[in-house]
């Protein structure tokens, strides 16, 4: 299953690749990372239909917000799954998320035993 990963803080990619090492090395996992909303977007329209099945998009960003990035995504690819994070676990960016087909929102530092979760529950 290929993931995209959203945010503008490039040391992201490092941690996640740490993280995810074992599910990466036995192919279970292909991670794809992005540092914009844009970035994303061009990503996605790569292929089509395009092979991001799941995304993890952080919510605050220069330019196109992961919220912004949120509404496009659910608008254009209806069957691709995103989860938010923000270092702000406030109601408004959560009720934003969730009411917008966010499937789950996380804040910062990462729980990745329920990231590992969330993403398993994809898998099957």
């Amino acid at each position: 299953m290929k993931i995209l990963v959203v945010d503008d803080e490039r040391d992201v990619e490092i941690l996640f690749r740490q993280k995810f090492r074992k599910e990466i090395k036995n192919k279970s996992l292909e991670l794809v990372f992005a540092f914009s909303g844009q970035e994303a977007l061009d990503l996605l329209e790569k292929t089509d239909p395009p092979e991001v099945m799941y995304i993890f998009s952080d919510i605050n960003m220069p330019g196109m917000t992961g919220l912004e990035l949120l509404d496009i995504v659910k608008a254009r690819f209806p069957n691709i799954k995103i989860s938010m994070i923000s270092a702000y676990g406030d109601a408004e960016n959560y009720n934003k998320a969730i009411d917008s087909g966010a499937k789950q929102f996380f804040t910062k530092p990462i729980d990745f035993v329920s990231l590992k979760k969330e993403i398993t529950s994809l898998l099957n």
